[in-house]
């Protein structure tokens, strides 16, 4: 059947990498079940089982040899996809074929693997969110003192710089960083528990040597590139897991959500632009129309991963006693696109970073406009200093700036605040006295600094210990 006359996962077709994608597909998930079988056999050869060598190097000959053909029959007949595939093993694994799964529970594979694969999904996504670190960290700097309006309630405030923006966009993706290293680090395998996490049947194998069955998790750990197995469970990993790792990446869609909205607003502004292609149409009708069409993808993608992120706590607090299926069928959505969604939204991110555009002139018109309302808090304090009643000046500030805002809104004239207050004999500060205040500089604290300050201390350190060496961050449509 074509791929067109069956449904595709938009994730699959226009957003997620190549490499998220290869990550969660057939031939990684049950190259990695072969993959713990192998080590599994090797595990017991070494503690004493009768498994040989050969029967090993069989195993390890095919585990890429997958006949999905065969998987799919078996399955059909016998309702059991670890069975089918330890059929389908047997296959082409006629001397291992009586060893394969030996002791284990279908959990040994499944759920090792699905560590296995989150893990090195959370390193791919890790990755991205360094980029983007690192990407924003650029445009910081360059616009570390490029005054703009700030915004509380999303109406004009003091003063802020393009840079120290960025900043706050940034310690959102850090934290998301930090936390995502965190879970990964403190990974654990589930191991060989068997089906009630009792190990009751490697007691067997190892005639009541629980000391071999301590280690036999111990080696399938290490052969597996990890430092322990949990040390108990029912016949699954903790579901606990899935809702901490979807947490990560749920707070990563906030974090880009944020980021990606103040980028549609000040697109809407005229102050800041994602990147527009040459050849981009931003309107069927439209033609002059520049949309902000990767921002809006991020935060589509972003409330999908936030809405997605409730599905593991709901598995995790329904878990029977050792175990119960009804988390598999959504454990198999749930996850994987969780992960493709974040790998999508974070090329976006890095896409959209490295493209920005700035435009000075736009920012100081608005900025000019508001800039007398700005300035009366220094007037304020320069009139206090002078001896003034400052709650009588603030007073006569308010009152002046409210008539100014209604004469801008009602009659459309531009800002007359600094006339009326030049005109007004409480205040005794003349025209050109006050212009000297608009300068836009002295209104920014310490921005410059702080995105300094805040590249130093919290953003190199990431940089210089985790920045890869390429990242693939194609915006595919």
């Amino acid at each position: 059947m074509s791929q067109h006359a069956t449904y595709q996962s938009p994730l699959q077709g226009r957003y997620a990498s190549p490499a998220m994608l290869a990550l969660f597909s057939d031939d990684k998930r049950y190259g990695t079940w072969r993959r713990l079988w192998v080590a599994l056999a090797e595990a017991e050869h070494e503690l004493g089982l009768p498994i040989t060598q050969e029967q090993i190097d069989e195993l390890a000959a095919h585990v890429d040899d997958i006949d999905y053909e065969a998987v799919a029959a078996k399955e059909k007949e016998i309702r059991h996809d670890v069975m089918a595939h330890v059929y389908a093993y047997g296959l082409v694994c006629p001397k291992a074929k009586g060893i394969i799964h030996l002791g284990a529970t279908s959990c040994y594979v499944t759920d090792n693997a699905d560590i296995i694969i989150m893990e090195e999904g959370l390193r791919l996504i890790r990755d991205k969110l360094v980029k983007a670190l690192a990407v924003l960290a650029d445009f910081a700097e360059a616009h570390k003192a490029q005054p703009t309006l700030g915004y509380t309630h999303l109406q004009p405030a003091q003063l802020v710089t393009v840079g120290k923006r960025a900043t706050l966009w940034m310690q959102d993706f850090a934290e998301d960083f930090h936390d995502l290293e965190y879970v990964r680090t403190g990974l654990r395998l589930l191991g060989s528990k068997g089906t009630t996490g009792t190990q009751a049947s490697f007691m067997a194998l190892f005639n009541g040597d629980g000391e071999k069955c301590k280690e036999l998790d111990r080696r399938i750990a290490a052969k597996m590139g990890f430092s322990a197995c949990y040390p108990v469970s029912g016949q699954t990993y903790p579901r606990k897991l899935d809702s901490r790792i979807l947490n990560v990446l749920s707070g990563i869609a906030q974090s880009a959500y944020r980021f990606a909205n103040d980028i549609r607003i000040l697109q809407h502004m005229g102050e800041m632009e994602e990147p527009f292609g040459k050849n981009q149409v931003g309107s069927s009708a439209m033609a002059y129309k520049r949309n902000p069409m990767r921002s809006e993808r991020i935060c589509s993608l972003a409330r999908y991963v936030m809405a997605d992120a409730m599905n593991p706590p709901m598995t995790a607090s329904t878990q029977w006693m050792e175990r119960t299926l009804d988390d598999s069928a959504n454990r198999r959505i749930s996850i994987s696109e969780a992960f493709l969604a974040v790998d999508a939204i974070l090329s976006l991110v890095i896409n959209v970073s490295d493209g920005m555009v700035v435009y000075p002139m736009i920012i100081r018109r608005r900025m000019m406009e508001n800039m007398p309302f700005m300035a009366t808090e220094n007037i304020l304090m320069a009139l206090t200093e002078r001896g003034g009643d400052r709650q009588q000046l603030h007073e006569r500030i308010r009152v002046h700036s409210m008539e100014a805002v209604k004469t801008m809104k009602q009659e459309g004239k531009p800002c007359d605040l600094l006339d009326r207050i030049a005109a007004d004999p409480a205040f005794g500060m003349s025209r050109e006295e006050l212009e000297k205040v608009l300068n836009p500089q002295d209104y920014i604290g310490r921005c410059p600094q702080q995105v300094e300050d805040f590249l130093e201390t919290c953003v190199r350190p990431i940089l210089e210990g985790y920045m890869p060496e390429s990242v693939e961050a194609e915006v595919r449509v």
